[in-house]
C-alpha cells in the first residue's frame, strides 16, 4: 500500500498538472508559444485519473476497518460519514463531469472551452485542499494554504509538462519564455511561502533536524534536496537557453525542458512518499511507539537524545562541496553540450551526496 500510495499521489499531481497546463496553453496566443497538439486521450485520462488516484485515501480507511463491519457497509459509511469520503464523492462527480465535457470539444476552437476546463480544475483543486491534512488541523487557513500551494505547483509544472512533451516545434520560444519565466518565478515564490507555512501545521521549523529521526523528516529532507537541482534546471531553461537561442535560433530547447519535467516527477514521487507517513505532531511519543527511521539508524545507531544539532565536520563539509560541484556540472553539461543524461545523473548524485552530508552533520 505504501508504494501504491506514492505512485497514486505522483500520478494525481501529474493529472492536475496536465489539465491545468493544457487549459492555460490553449488560452495563450499562438504567436506566444510553440505549436502544441495535446491528444484528446491524454486529457480524458487526466480527468478520469483524478477520480481514480484521489480514491486511495478512502480505500486505505476501508481496508483498515472493513473486517469488522463488512466491505459494502464500510465503503458506504466512509463515503457518507467521513470527511475524506464525502470529499471524494464530490471530486469523483466533478471529474466525471469534466471527462464528459472534454469528449466532444476541441480546446483550440474557442477560449471559452479552456476557461470552463480551468474552472472545473480549480474546483477540483479546492476540493483536494478542503480534504487536506492541513485543513483538518486548521480549517480555513489550512485549506487556503494547501490550495494555494498545490495550485502554484501544478500551474508551473503543468505548463512545463505540456510545452516539453506536446510541442510540435520550438517556434516562438523566446516569446514563450517572456511570459512563462515570470509566471514560473511567481509560482516558485508562492510555493516556497506556502510550503514553509504547511510545515508549521505539522512541526516547529526549529525541529527540522530532530524530525529527521522519523520517516516524515527523512522524506521531507530528500524532497527539499530534490528541489535544488530542479531550480538549477529552471535556471538553465529560463536564462541560459534564452542566450543560446539568441545566438543560434535553430537550437531546440525541448530536450532540456523534458529533463526538467523528469526531475519534477521525481519530486512528485517523493511528495507522494511524504503523504504516506505520519507527520510529527508529537515527536517523542512517535519515537516511543514507532522507533527511529531505519535509514536514520544507519547513520546514528543507538539511543536518540534530543535536541539534535546540525554541526558539519570536515567529512560532511567535503561532501557538501562535492554536492555543489555536481550542481555546477549540470550547468557545465549544458554549456559544453555533453550528453543530457549526464545532467540527470549529476542531479541524482547531488541528492545522494547532499543527503549523506546532511545526515553526517547531525550530532
Amino acid at each position: 500500500m505504501f508504494i501504491a500510495g506514492i505512485v497514486s499521489e505522483a500520478l494525481l499531481y501529474s493529472c492536475f498538472s496536465v489539465l491545468l497546463g493544457s487549459f492555460i496553453m490553449s488560452l495563450i496566443p499562438k504567436t506566444a508559444r510553440p505549436e502544441i497538439k495535446i491528444p484528446k486521450s491524454i486529457l480524458l485520462a487526466a480527468a478520469l485519473g483524478i477520480a481514480i488516484f484521489s480514491f486511495l485515501p478512502v480505500l486505505k480507511i476501508v481496508l483498515y476497518i472493513y473486517e469488522d463491519l463488512g466491505l459494502g457497509y464500510t465503503l458506504k459509511s466512509v463515503l457518507t460519514n467521513f470527511e475524506v469520503g464525502k470529499t471524494w464523492v464530490s471530486t469523483g462527480l466533478i471529474s466525471l463531469i469534466l471527462f464528459i465535457y472534454l469528449i466532444p470539444i476541441k480546446l483550440e476552437q474557442k477560449p471559452l472551452f479552456a476557461l470552463t476546463g480551468l474552472a472545473f480544475t480549480f474546483i477540483l483543486i479546492a476540493s483536494l485542499g478542503w480534504s487536506s491534512h492541513a485543513a483538518s488541523l486548521s480549517k480555513l487557513p489550512g485549506f487556503l494554504t494547501h490550495t494555494a500551494h498545490f495550485l502554484a505547483i501544478t500551474t508551473w509544472v503543468g505548463v512545463l509538462l505540456v510545452v516539453s512533451w506536446f510541442s510540435k516545434n520550438h517556434d516562438n520560444w523566446l516569446t514563450f519564455l517572456k511570459w512563462f519565466s515570470p509566471l514560473a518565478f511567481l509560482c516558485l515564490v508562492i510555493t516556497a511561502i506556502t510550503g514553509i507555512s504547511l510545515m508549521t501545521f505539522h512541526m516547529n521549523l526549529t525541529d527540522y533536524v530532530n524530525v529527521t529521526t522519523i520517516s516524515y523528516g527523512q522524506s521531507l529532507l530528500i524532497k527539499h534536496l530534490a528541489i535544488i537541482p530542479l531550480l538549477v534546471f529552471a535556471f538553465v531553461n529560463s536564462f541560459l537557453i534564452r542566450k543560446r537561442i539568441k545566438k543560434d535560433p535553430s537550437y531546440n530547447p525541448l530536450s532540456w525542458a523534458k529533463l526538467e519535467s523528469v526531475i519534477v516527477l521525481v519530486v512528485f514521487s517523493i511528495t507522494g512518499a511524504l503523504g504516506q507517513v505520519s507527520p510529527p505532531h508529537e515527536l517523542s511519543r512517535m519515537l516511543l511507539t514507532e522507533g527511529t527511521s531505519k535509514i536514520f539508524s544507519l547513520f546514528h545507531p543507538g539511543e536518540v537524545i534530543f535536541p539534535l544539532s546540525f554541526s558539519p565536520g570536515i567529512i560532511s563539509m567535503t561532501l557538501f562541496g562535492m554536492a555543489l560541484v555536481f550542481l555546477a556540472l549540470i550547468i557545465f553539461t549544458f554549456i559544453k553540450k555533453a550528453p543530457k543524461v549526464l545532467a540527470l545523473l549529476m542531479s541524482l548524485l547531488f541528492i545522494l551526496t547532499g543527503y549523506i552530508a546532511f545526515m553526517m552533520s547531525i550530532t
